[in-house]
């Protein structure tokens, strides 16, 4: 989808998708810091005299960005403003649902920023696809996990060689390579217990998203990257765990991950500690 130009300069791109549940129920999901936190990144809504005020995103340390919440009408829409960022405009995220017959509702988003040239265009398409495999997985968690426990374990380390070459290290050691959505599947002898369905898994950009039978209900979210400015490729691993076990499992995981990693890709550790 292109850029939408204003007379104003208002510039936006908007994503739309259908999901199952209430306005109610989506709205707790997209909406308060343990619902965003099952799917997406440890959240926290930040409130003054009970009223929202801010939202806070936790990627990792020192990336904790904090976006001002410039409306709010639950369950209906929010809308948020985020800090400038390495001198580009400020980005602002729109919410809203719609519901629908069948217990569906549509949940839309609008990216905007302010600009008199061209020259930012690209953070609106890049921010609509960075977050299209979160909003998979908010879709994965609305279909088979709503409302539930959740719990989140983040593993992200970076690698020698090219997001390709990661890809291919990683997809092979799993035992996903050739594997097609909505097959069933489980990783060999030496790796840690995993097993489940391939609901989505894309070499545009490297992506997989695994829902979870082994080591217990959630979802594995699979990717490496790379950072438009340089520097390493990185592997990432989210695991996001339900249930009433989700905070132990997600717990064990982190250790078990991270030392598979380090054992999967040596010339990243020898290079770390050097």
């Amino acid at each position: 989808m292109s850029v939408k130009k204003e007379a104003s300069g208002r510039r936006s791109v908007q994503v739309e998708f259908e999901v199952p549940g209430t306005p109610e129920e989506v709205w707790r999901a997209i909406a308060t810091g343990p619902g965003i936190s099952s799917w997406f990144v440890p959240a926290e809504i930040e409130e003054q005299g009970g009223k929202p005020v801010a939202m806070k995103l936790k990627f990792g340390p020192g990336m904790e960005p904090r976006s001002l919440l410039t409306a709010w009408d639950p369950p209906r829409m929010f809308a948020a403003q985020g800090e400038s960022w390495a001198g580009a405009p400020p980005l602002a995220t729109e919410w809203s649902i719609e519901a629908r017959t069948g217990g569906v509702c549509i949940v839309r988003i609008v990216y905007s920023l302010f600009a008199s040239t061209d020259e930012w265009d690209n953070q609106l398409e890049g921010a609509k696809h960075v977050f299209a495999g979160f909003l998979r997985t908010l879709l994965i968690y609305l279909t088979h996990f709503r409302g539930q426990r959740s719990a989140l374990t983040q593993v992200v380390t970076p690698v020698a060689g090219t997001e390709a070459e990661a890809w291919e290290t990683l997809t092979a050691a799993l035992g996903l390579k050739g594997v097609s959505i909505a097959q069933r599947w489980m990783a060999p002898a030496g790796v840690p217990a995993l097993s489940g369905l391939v609901e989505y898994i894309t070499q545009n950009p490297y992506d997989a998203l695994l829902r979870l039978e082994k080591p217990g209900p959630g979802v594995a979210a699979l990717g490496t990257f790379g950072f438009p400015g340089g520097g390493p490729t990185m592997v990432a691993m989210n695991f996001y765990m339900y249930g009433d076990q989700a905070a132990g499992t997600a717990a064990r995981l982190a250790p078990l991950w991270q030392a598979w990693l380090q054992e999967r890709f040596p010339i990243l550790t020898e290079s770390k500690s050097e």
